[in-house]
């Protein structure tokens, strides 16, 4: 089946960046004291209740892979999923202990209730708005009760759009979406994900807009309920 129309343009854009952009950004969490706490929260959150051990984490749209490897360092069996052939081979070969594979969001390759969480830094801006349902759907379904899902994305007073054409000197063709946290959050409890908590930063240097970063979880059965 093709792939959608924008996770080709994503997907070719990244590749055409792929080395200037992981040059530029060998580690985005480096300086963000609160989005390594958001990171470290998560990680707490991902001991599934009711599960032995601790289940695989995903990382959607691990790019050259630093996420992936902090989740890791923190002791997660972590692997990386990301559009970017390119991308995933500058993974690899930053991280060549780590697993990383090309796939996407909107299907995942992977049977459901396996996964102890989902990470997607940055990567839901790529998204358009009538993907969106389908998407948190299948993280519903690959999810095991309990476990939970980090967030992050560009936000701003009203949802809006842009398409970057040039990028690190490269023609491209990537949409950008930015969405209001209620937005999001919207989409996440329509697809049977309830929101844990949702925090707002302010944009710091070389930022235009804010981050929003939301925390959900698949619910577990209450016992007695199920």
């Amino acid at each position: 089946m093709r792939a959608p129309e924008f996770l080709e343009s994503t997907r070719a854009s990244y590749d055409a960046i792929a080395e200037a952009y992981a040059a530029e950004h060998p580690d985005s969490l480096a300086g963000r004291p609160l989005e390594r706490a958001l990171l470290s929260a998560f990680v707490e959150l991902a001991e599934v209740p009711g599960v032995p051990g601790r289940p695989p984490v995903a990382d959607l749209g691990s790019g050259p892979g630093h996420v992936t490897a902090r989740l890791r360092d923190a002791g997660l069996p972590v692997f990386g999923v990301d559009a970017s052939p390119r991308m995933v081979a500058l993974a690899r070969r930053a991280h060549p202990d780590l697993r990383f594979h090309v796939g996407s969001m909107t299907a995942l390759d992977l049977p459901d209730e396996t996964l102890g969480g989902i990470v997607a830094l940055y990567s839901i801006i790529h998204v358009p708005d009538d993907h969106l349902p389908s998407v948190f759907a299948e993280f519903h379904r690959v999810l095991l009760p309990g476990a939970p899902v980090l967030l992050g994305f560009q936000s701003g007073a009203q949802d809006g759009h842009r398409r970057l054409t040039e990028r690190f000197g490269q023609e491209i063709s990537l949409d950008c979406y930015w969405r209001t946290p209620d937005t999001v959050i919207g989409h996440l409890t329509g697809a049977g994900l309830a929101l844990h908590a949702r925090v707002l930063r302010e944009p710091e240097a070389g930022e235009e807009l804010p981050r929003a970063f939301l925390l959900a979880r698949r619910p577990a059965p209450v016992p007695g309920e199920e």
